[in-house]
This record gives C-alpha cells, sequence and structure tokens, in this order.
C-alpha cells in the first residue's frame, strides 16, 4: 500500500504549529516504510510557503528542507495529466485546485491513502482515501500500514 503526504504533514514534521504534532508526524515518518511514501511536488512548494511566509525561514533553510525531503522520498512530478484530473477533480467536488492537484498525484501514483488533516477525512477519489493521521482512533489503512498488513 503507498500512502501521499499533504503539505501540513511535512509543516508539523518541520516544527510548525506544535511540538505534539511534530512528535507524531515524525514517529509516523519513521514507522513507515519508505518505499510506501510519496510526495507530491505541488506539496513541496507549499512547504517553501509555510516555511518562509509562517515560520519565517531564510529562503535558504527552506530550500535545504525541501532537498532533504527530496531525498527522503521519491517525489511525484504534476505532469499535464494529473493537472487535468486535478480541474475534474476541483469542478466536480468543489476542492481548491492546490487540494486537487495533490489528490490527483497521489492517485497517479497509486497510493491508497493521502495523509492530510486538511482535507476530508475519509473522501476517496481515484483510488486514494483522505485519512488524518492525528484522528483518534486511526483509521483502519493507515493502522494497516503501519503494522506492515495490507487490506
Amino acid at each position: 500500500m503507498r500512502v501521499a503526504f499533504d503539505t501540513n504533514i511535512l509543516a508539523y514534521a518541520e516544527g510548525i504549529n506544535g511540538a505534539e504534532r511534530r512528535g507524531i508526524a515524525l514517529d509516523l515518518m519513521r514507522r513507515l516504510p519508505q518505499e510506501a511514501a510519496i510526495i507530491p511536488v505541488q506539496v513541496l512548494g507549499e512547504l517553501f510557503n509555510v516555511l518562509v511566509r509562517k515560520a519565517r525561514r531564510p529562503r535558504s533553510d527552506a530550500r535545504e528542507a525541501l532537498l532533504t525531503w527530496r531525498d527522503t522520498f521519491p517525489v511525484i512530478e504534476t505532469s499535464s495529466e494529473i493537472m487535468l484530473a486535478a480541474l475534474d477533480l476541483a469542478t466536480d467536488h468543489q476542492l481548491g485546485i492546490w487540494d486537487a492537484i495533490v489528490l490527483s498525484a497521489a492517485s497517479q501514483a497509486d497510493c491508497r491513502l493521502l495523509l492530510s488533516e486538511d482535507l476530508q477525512e475519509g473522501f476517496t477519489w481515484g483510488g486514494v482515501t483522505v485519512v488524518n493521521p492525528f484522528a483518534t482512533p486511526r483509521h483502519a489503512l493507515l493502522n494497516a500500514l503501519l503494522e506492515g498488513t495490507s487490506e
């Protein structure tokens, strides 16, 4: 089972918005099989903005953080196919275009889960289910992935 990260998960891992969420995000990333996780390139762009604007990090530090994430997990590019699917998704389900691009990229990468605190938990599109990793109880599919089983 493959999983994609939304921007907020990486932002929490970077220490944005509290130590408790940072600990949960980092623990989750450590426990996930590295080959099972991907980062949509859109997420890296959004993370850069969060680190520079919200966290007020120097651009060079934000760049280094993005390069570290890129080196840690595979990145999926935003192709024209992903963009066209995202346009349909944004239109049909009234999602913001940037969220639709992330979800479309996760689908294109054959992910089963998109870990996101921002999108509606349980929303499923293109074979991808949105799961909030901070929710309790933890979603069954995320538990299965962390336990090394597949459903």
